[in-house]
C-alpha cells in the first residue's frame, strides 16, 4: 500500500466517524447495542483489519497510522472503537504475533475481512488484573484439549464468532482459540454498565468444550507470560489512543460551549477559571497524543522500550481523558449532566479506560518498577 493509500484510509476513517458514527453514538449508548450494519460497514471499509498485514487480507497500517484510525473512530463512538481494541488489536494482533502459520491461515484472513468477530475471554468473577489466577481449566485429551469454566465481562462475547480464551491446568496457563459453534459454548448478555454499553458484553460458559490441539496458541504454559502480555500490549496501545480520542472530543465540546454560552453578560469562555480548564486540556491532549506516537514508533521498530512506553501512554492518556471529560461536564454545567449533550457520555466512557486492560493503579506499579530499575543510583 502506498503512502497515499494509507493517508486515504485515515481520511476515510475520519469521514466515516463523522458521518456514520458520531450522529448515532448516543443511540448506541442508550440502546446498549452496536447494530450489525455498523459492524458490516467497518468491515467493508477494511477498518477491522486495519493493522493486519495485506498478506493476511488487512490494510497493513503501521502502529502510528492505526493510532490515527483509532483516535478518529474513538472520538465519534467509544463502543465502536472498542471493537477495534478487542477484535483488531487484541485478538488479531495476538494471533499475528504468536499463532502458528496453520492457525493464522485458519482465522486471520476472516478476522481481517470482518467475516468473523473475535473477543478476548480473560476476566472471571475472581480474576481481573490478577490474570494468572483464572479458574477456567483445560486438560489434554488425545489430539484436543477440553475446556471448562466461566468468563465474565467479556466485550463483544455475545456476538463473537471466536474467543481467545485463557485457561489453566494446575497452574499452567495456556491460551486457545475457541469457536462459538463448538459444543458446550454458551453466552449470556450483560447490561447496566457505566460505559462501553454497546459492546455486547456477555458472560461465557465453557462446558466440556473440546478444542483441537492446533488451536493452542504459542504452546502449553505460554498463556500468561506470552499470550496475555502480548494481548494486553496491543490492547493498551489501543486504549491509549482511546484516551486521546475522548479527551479531544471533550476539548471540542467545552470550547464550542464556552464560546457560545453567556452568563453575567459575557461569554463564559472569557472567565479565567474556564480558560484554565481549556488550557490544561489543550496541553494534556497534546502531551498524550505525543506519548502515543512515541509508543507507536517504538512498537513499529520493535524497540526494547515499546512495552514501557505503551504502559506510560495508556496510563497518562486514560488519566487525562477522565480529567478532560470531567472538565467538559463542568463547563457545560447543567447541560453537561444531561444526555442531550455528549459530555456526560464522554465522562462515563473515560472512566472505563482507567479500568480495562489493567487498572491505572496496576500501570503505576509497572511504571514505578521501571523507574526503580532505570533511575536508582547505584550504591
Amino acid at each position: 500500500m502506498s503512502d497515499t493509500d494509507r493517508s486515504d484510509v485515515i481520511a476515510r476513517a475520519r469521514l466515516f466517524a463523522e458521518t456514520e458514527l458520531a450522529p448515532r453514538a448516543a443511540e448506541f449508548d442508550r440502546d446498549e447495542f452496536l447494530p450489525q450494519d455498523v459492524i458490516k460497514k467497518m468491515a467493508e471499509q477494511g477498518f477491522l483489519g486495519a493493522s493486519i498485514p495485506t498478506a493476511w487480507g488487512g490494510l497493513g497500517l503501521d502502529p502510528l497510522e492505526y493510532g490515527d484510525v483509532t483516535e478518529a473512530i474513538g472520538k465519534a463512538c467509544a463502543s465502536t472503537r472498542a471493537l477495534l481494541t478487542v477484535h483488531t488489536s487484541i485478538v488479531a494482533g495476538t494471533l499475528l504475533d504468536l499463532a502458528s502459520k496453520r492457525l493464522k491461515g485458519k482465522y486471520l484472513a476472516a478476522l481481517a475481512r470482518g467475516e468473523k468477530i473475535g473477543c478476548f475471554a480473560l476476566s472471571e468473577e475472581g480474576a481481573g488484573s490478577d490474570a494468572a489466577s483464572v479458574a477456567t481449566s483445560y486438560i489434554r485429551k488425545g489430539d484436543s484439549f477440553v475446556l471448562n469454566g466461566r468468563k465474565k465481562w467479556i466485550s463483544f462475547a455475545d456476538i463473537a464468532d471466536l474467543f481467545l480464551v485463557l485457561a489453566s491446568d494446575n497452574g499452567v496457563p495456556s491460551a486457545f482459540i475457541v469457536e462459538r459453534d463448538m459444543p458446550g459454548v454458551r453466552t449470556w448478555p450483560m447490561s447496566g454498565f457505566l460505559g462501553n454499553r454497546a459492546t455486547h458484553i456477555a458472560e461465557v460458559e465453557l462446558d466440556d468444550v473440546e478444542v483441537p490441539a492446533e488451536n493452542l496458541i504459542a504452546g502449553i504454559g505460554a498463556g500468561f507470560g506470552f499470550v496475555v502480555n502480548t494481548a494486553l500490549l496491543h490492547g493498551r496501545y489501543s486504549i491509549a489512543w482511546a484516551g486521546v480520542a475522548l479527551a479531544q472530543a471533550a476539548l471540542e465540546e467545552m470550547c464550542s460551549y464556552a464560546t457560545r454560552r453567556e452568563q453575567f453578560g459575557v461569554k463564559i469562555g472569557t472567565q479565567q477559571l474556564v480558560q484554565k480548564m481549556v488550557a490544561d486540556t489543550v496541553t494534556n491532549v497534546a502531551a498524550a497524543r505525543e506519548l502515543c506516537r512515541s509508543a507507536g514508533r517504538s512498537l513499529a521498530q520493535r524497540h526494547a522500550d515499546a512495552t514501557t512506553e505503551t504502559i506510560i501512554a495508556k496510563y497518562f492518556s486514560s488519566t487525562i481523558a477522565q480529567r478532560a471529560t470531567s472538565d467538559a461536564v463542568q463547563v457545560l454545567g447543567g447541560n453537561g449532566c444531561w444526555s442531550g449533550y455528549p459530555a456526560e457520555r464522554l465522562f462515563r466512557e473515560a472512566k472505563i479506560l482507567e479500568i480495562i486492560e489493567g487498572t491505572s493503579q496496576l500501570q503505576q506499579i509497572l511504571i514505578a518498577d521501571v523507574g526503580y530499575k532505570k533511575f536508582s543510583r547505584k550504591a
